[in-house]
């Protein structure tokens, strides 16, 4: 049986691609047609293709490997943030670092950073600092938490990225390939799926297509790990209870108090 049925990736608008003149020629054998100047992913593909992503991703956890999901647009930030957090996983949903699997150092001393400031204020150091120090710090701890806060436990580089929209993403993408990543991401019909491992065709813009989609290989990271009854408990206790990236360099100039990011 599929991960995911034809009528939910209806109910979810996965099917709506982007409109025909800007589509990625690349794409054109995942999709079923045109209509009204909008391609019209087929979603037969993206059923198979699903079920594969989620073999790969339910695979990858079993062998405890680290997943780093991926989704800084704003119709995927809450997802991402959500079912990665559900699934034990590691996640970026703001802005993605240039240099954040390739220089995988010197975040890890923006993220030592991070720790550091809240180990200031567990100690009660705060307490004993000047008002305008301690806004300060905290103005940086809210900064290396928006960008930072979903990799802080991550134990290493990731095996697995799951990314969607990778045409947005292309920064994450390009380094995961230079360190041989493997990537699997939703993928739209403007994107370019040739730097994709695990392909799903699928509407990368809408909320629910990409809630419905991050949710399926969350449950594949949860079976893998602790096996299909788990996942089945947790869907049963949801059902109860209803492309620019910035440098490091940016990061660690609002750390040190220099300059700031922009939102």
């Amino acid at each position: 049986m599929a991960v995911i049925s034809m009528k939910q990736l209806l109910e979810a608008g996965v099917h709506f691609g982007h409109q025909t003149r800007r589509w990625n020629p690349k794409m054109a054998k995942y999709i079923f047609t045109e209509r009204n100047g909008i391609h019209v992913i087929d979603l037969q593909q993206t059923v198979k293709l699903a079920d594969q992503a989620y073999d790969f991703v339910r695979d990858a956890a079993a062998n405890d490997a680290v997943i780093l999901f991926v989704g800084t647009k704003k119709q995927a930030s809450e997802a991402i943030k959500e079912e990665a957090e559900r699934a034990g996983q590691y996640y970026i949903n703001h802005r993605w670092l240039g240099g954040t699997l390739t220089n995988w150092d010197t975040i890890q001393k923006r993220i030592a950073r991070l720790k550091e400031i809240k180990q200031m204020e567990v100690d009660g150091i705060f307490d004993v600092l000047p008002k305008k120090e301690v806004a300060l710090l905290n103005k940086q701890r809210a900064r290396l938490e928006k960008f930072l806060g979903g990799i802080e436990d991550m134990p290493r580089i990731p095996d697995i990225i799951y990314i969607v929209d990778p045409h947005k993403e292309q920064i994450a993408v390009k380094e995961a390939k230079k360190l041989g990543i493997p990537v699997v991401a939703m993928v739209d019909t403007n994107a370019d799926p040739d730097d994709i491992d695990v392909i799903i065709p699928a509407n990368d813009d809408a909320i629910r297509a990409v809630k419905l989609i991050t949710s399926k290989l969350a449950d594949a990271v949860i079976e893998g790990r602790q096996g299909e009854d788990s996942v089945e408990a947790v869907e049963a206790e949801l059902a109860a209870g209803e492309t620019q990236a910035d440098s490091i360099e940016e990061i660690v100039e609002v750390v040190e108090g220099a300059n700031e990011i922009n939102d």
